[in-house]
């Protein structure tokens, strides 16, 4: 029987308070199979951004640039909590499944790793579920981080 060796692990993080722990598991995953590691965020709308928390502390975001801007210091500043330089980063816009499902193609990922929120039932309605539109479509193993409930929730 051949293996298949893990060489890139692409880690999708959004701006829930979960996200580090969604990074560290993944991070620590990735470490573990001596894999290459990409934080990936995608930017979707302004108003997707008002439904949700976001962990970035007070801002005013009033243009797609401005919250791509935030998104790359999200995850620098994700890179810098995990200590590794060698981290690649990647912001994109557009859908989040479609984007995390070019994106795999695109780089060549062998693992994707994603949370998985419980939502209150609107956000679900209006927002869907990442997590099982990217496990629908992708042909590549996935390991899903099962987050805690938001306490707002």
């Amino acid at each position: 029987m051949e293996t298949t060796k893990i060489k890139k692990v692409l880690i999708a993080l959004d701006y829930d308070p979960t996200a580090k722990r969604v990074a560290e598991v993944g991070f620590t995953f990735a470490n573990s199979m001596h894999a290459e590691v990409i934080l990936i965020h995608v930017v979707v709308d302004l108003v997707a951004y008002s439904l949700t928390y976001l962990n970035l502390g007070p801002m005013q975001l009033d243009t797609v640039t401005e919250l791509k801007d935030a998104s790359e210091q999200f995850l620098e500043k994700t890179k810098r909590h995990l200590k590794d330089e060698y981290i690649q980063t990647v912001v994109r816009e557009g859908d989040f499944a479609t984007c995390i499902l070019d994106t795999i193609k695109e780089m060549d990922i062998d693992v994707i790793v994603m949370g998985s929120h419980s939502r209150k039932w609107l956000e679900h309605i209006l927002l869907g579920s990442v997590t099982a539109d990217v496990l629908k479509h992708t042909t590549i193993p996935m390991f899903i981080v099962p987050t805690k409930k938001r306490e707002e929730d």
